[in-house]
């Protein structure tokens, strides 16, 4: 790991892998376990970098192909980068696309140089390859960057997850060739589908490479809950105990309970801002619909141990109208709610974590 980056262990749970740590980077610190929203255009939607401060946000993402098409890296770049372009001046990090260009199943091909999509913007015809990734990535900025992996759908045979996590790890060898800046990390990605056999693989190979960081990734893609917390009670363990572990795609209570307890670091996941968009809370692991008639005069906060801005301020009588009316301001002040809600449940198994109560606190979560 570069002199810009390091992460330490402040404290270990005595029944179970989980750790509370300290992630450094050139905008920052993290403190871990933390959930990440998500800033897909830079931007996390309906959100000020104001607003998402007050969430308790130390560190989001943004992401590399989406950038691309719009506005397109350069015009990043002549903003002053990532952070200054969207105005947060905290630690980021920016996915390689890989997820994306695969989920575009119908519009690409896969060679072994790299991946060609038709646009979904204008129909051209785009190739992102390992070291177009990366160097998308440079100059956008961030602090963390991804390497471009191969991610196949859990549907898809072994002999194709096989091959997708082989050629994931050469394309790693290639974005790091190609990695130009030392005030990033790049953070390698395990494959492996659902077997376990190629993920331990997978992460003894990644492990040779020494980077500053590590993800597990290829969950979250249709699978049971039951197999992505299988996944990755058998993957984190194997990954460097001196360096970050980020669980990709994953924000749900029980599915970070269990990974933390794996000992995974961080996370992601638009569940907070989306479920928003849809006038839905969560409150307490549970998914609130304000458009529901029993909030229609209910003039509590959302949830009255929150210290969000909204939960502070506004009742659910007051959101459910909001909702109902499709005004603007309900996607927001629900977003804060969300976003802070998992902020928050991520600093209780932190403070849990530091004083060895996790396994006491989070007990139902664990079982």
């Amino acid at each position: 790991m570069t002199a810009k980056f390091s992460f330490q262990s402040s404290a270990n749970c005595s029944h179970t892998h989980a750790r509370a740590g300290v992630f450094f980077t050139p905008h920052g610190v993290v403190e871990t376990p933390r959930f990440m929203p998500v800033g897909t255009l830079a931007n996390v939607k309906t959100l000020t970098p104001a607003q998402l401060k007050d969430t308790g946000a130390q560190m989001v993402l943004a992401n590399t192909y989406h950038l691309h098409l719009q506005p397109g890296e350069e015009i990043v770049a002549g903003g002053g980068g990532l952070h200054k372009f969207m105005g947060w001046n905290e630690p980021m990090l920016t996915d390689s696309g890989g997820f994306q260009v695969f989920s575009l199943s119908e519009m690409r091909k896969i060679t072994e140089e790299g991946v060609t999509f038709r646009s979904p913007h204008d129909g051209q015809m785009i190739k992102l390859t390992p070291e177009r990734s990366i160097e998308i990535q440079n100059i956008l900025g961030a602090d963390v960057i991804m390497a471009f992996d191969e991610c196949p759908p859990h549907t898809a045979s072994r002999q194709e997850i096989e091959a997708a996590t082989n050629r994931t790890y050469r394309w790693l060898e290639r974005c790091i060739t190609a990695h130009q800046r030392d005030d990033q990390a790049l953070f390698g990605i395990v494959q492996g589908g659902m077997h376990l056999d190629l993920r331990s693989q997978a992460a003894a190979d990644l492990r040779k490479l020494d980077l500053p960081g590590y993800a597990i990734g290829g969950v979250s893609v249709g699978e049971e809950p039951e197999l992505i917390h299988k996944i990755v009670q058998n993957t984190a363990p194997l990954l460097p105990p001196d360096k970050p572990r980020y669980l990709m795609g994953v924000g749900t209570y029980k599915e970070m309970v269990m990974a933390i307890a794996s000992g995974v670091d961080i996370f992601d996941c638009v569940i907070p801002t989306r479920w928003a968009r849809h006038g839905t809370a969560m409150v307490k692991g549970e998914r609130w619909n304000l458009k529901n008639a029993q909030f229609r005069q209910d003039f509590t906060p959302l949830d009255e141990d929150c210290p969000c801005y909204t939960c502070q301020n506004f009742t659910r009588a007051y959101i459910s109208h909001l909702v109902r009316s499709q005004e603007i301001l309900a996607y927001t002040l629900l977003s804060i709610h969300n976003i802070t809600e998992l902020i928050h449940f991520t600093q209780k198994i932190r403070k849990a974590i530091l004083s060895d109560r996790f396994t006491t606190e989070f007990a139902h979560w664990l079982h």
